[in-house]
């Protein structure tokens, strides 16, 4: 029989970087082994089921290009299932009736000069079911519960460490804990893969699991711990986590995919960036390390221009299309050309990390009028040997062509410059004016194919517009 798996985020208004990361391993455990993987909503709370938390959770796994086999299935829908799970586990003695609120529990341990917690104190008193009243599932008092983990090994735990947990709240929902252990029988599920986070609560569902006479339980692997900069543990307040901001910062769904496969896993070839079919083929959940797995920015932004370099160009025009045409570009819509783009792509490839920062290397192409940078002018028209010069040469040597030929524009940008070196006996860069006076900066990709874009009449109109400022 092959592995089912399943992904099962709680719907919490976005998918996070941890989140994503466990979706890839149970989806690149499915396909390596032709498996399914099970999309589960694990949204109890039936308030939470709105269009906007489900499409937070499926749109950014689309992105990520990590189609499911099976769901979404929502938790919400199948409350009628879990009920008769904690109406059996109440019927066979394994769960009881507590009307303990939070504040009776803290004052009981403190009366009896217990650690802080629930220490069985309505196992035996008969209390009846109502409103606010919860389930808690009775937890052995002896022995151990063993989870034989594929990435961390034998894990024990003491069962006398844990208290009666519940499995129905005050309300009447059920916990998180008894739907999956109903979900996951019911569902076929042979592997769970999941954070290291969640470890703790695995016990429990082993014990709701064999209470419910389930069988052998599936098989668990947790996925390390993610780690910052710091080597502290991914928070959402501290930490970019969020998918939606790597989607919106021009990061690329394959190399996203490709650096969160490195989170905790690696090709034993030690070979990084290669295309998913390959990552499909290497991987295996005992190769996965139990070590906290550091969330590498600079490593991301490495795979990330890795892929951007392997666009052609009209991937890269697409690609780069909702940063080039957004409301904030710094130029007039009617102005941009993608065809401008397709032709300049390589160039701008081999610059960037993301594709958020492609507009800064292309903005003098469809900008109105250069914006000059005041170091750059400095340093190439106030302090530039003869720049004044420089520029009267150009636009006379420009004067007639016909822009079709960028080898015709370097002769006569670089002409100009050699011709005043011989004659005032001293060196005269021609190229730095002539770039700050079409670009407003000292720096960027080659002149001569993007000037015969830039065209004619918009080259002499700026290199004429910086020679009267000079003035």
């Amino acid at each position: 029989m092959s592995p089912r798996v399943r992904f099962a985020p709680a719907p919490t208004g976005f998918l996070h970087v941890g989140s994503a990361r466990s979706a890839l391993f149970n989806w690149l455990y499915a396909r390596s082994t032709q498996g399914t993987l099970v999309l589960r909503v694990e949204d109890t709370d039936a308030a939470k089921k709105t269009d906007e938390f489900v499409d937070a959770i499926v749109e950014p796994l689309r992105w990520l290009g990590l189609e499911w086999d099976e769901g979404p299935y929502f938790q919400s829908e199948r409350l009628d299932l879990y009920r008769e799970a904690i109406d059996r586990l109440v019927a066979d003695g394994h769960a009881y009736f507590c009307d303990l609120s939070r504040e009776d529990i803290e004052s009981k341990a403190k009366e009896a000069g217990l650690p802080d917690g629930y220490h069985g104190w309505s196992r035996d008193r008969a209390v009846q079911d109502g409103p606010g009243v919860v389930v808690r599932f009775r937890a052995p008092d002896e022995g151990i519960t063993v989870v034989d983990d594929v990435v961390r090994g034998r894990v024990e735990f003491a069962n006398e460490t844990i208290e009666d947990f519940e499995i129905r709240r005050g309300d009447g929902s059920p916990t998180f804990l008894i739907a999956n252990a109903v979900d996951d029988h019911d569902m076929a599920i042979s592997h769970v893969i999941r954070g290291e986070d969640l470890l703790n609560t695995t016990p429990k569902v082993m014990m709701l699991w064999e209470a419910l006479g389930y069988g052998p339980s599936p098989v668990y692997a947790h996925l390390p711990l993610l780690v910052n900069e710091q080597r502290k543990k991914l928070s959402k307040r501290r930490d970019d986590v969020a998918l939606s901001d790597f989607v919106a910062g021009g990061y690329l769904p394959e190399a996203m995919v490709n650096a969160l496969a490195l989170l905790g896993w690696g090709p034993p070839d030690e070979v990084e960036v290669r295309p998913i079919a390959e990552i499909i083929e290497r991987f295996t959940l005992e190769a996965v390390t139990k070590a906290p797995a550091f969330f590498d920015l600079k490593k991301l932004d490495h795979i990330n221009a890795e892929y951007i370099k392997g666009l052609s160009p009209a991937e890269f025009v697409a690609a780069v299309e909702p940063w080039m045409t957004a409301d904030d570009a710094p130029w007039p819509a009617d102005r941009y050309r993608p065809e401008v783009v397709e032709v300049l792509a390589g160039e701008v490839q081999q610059r960037i990390a993301t594709l958020a920062e492609a507009p800064n290397w292309l903005a003098w192409l469809f900008a109105p009028v250069a914006d000059y940078e005041d170091k750059a002018w400095q340093k190439a028209m106030v302090k530039g040997r003869a720049a004044d010069r420089v520029l009267d040469a150009v636009l006379a040597g420009l004067a007639e062509e016909s822009f079709d030929d960028p080898d015709r524009i370097e002769r006569v940008v670089m002409g100009a410059g050699e011709a005043l070196s011989a004659e005032l006996g001293e060196r005269v860069l021609s190229q730095a004016p002539v770039r700050v006076a079409l670009t407003g900066v000292g720096g960027g990709i080659p002149l001569w194919q993007a000037t015969c874009l830039l065209g004619r009449e918009e080259t002499l109109y700026r290199l004429q517009m910086a020679r009267d400022r000079m003035e």
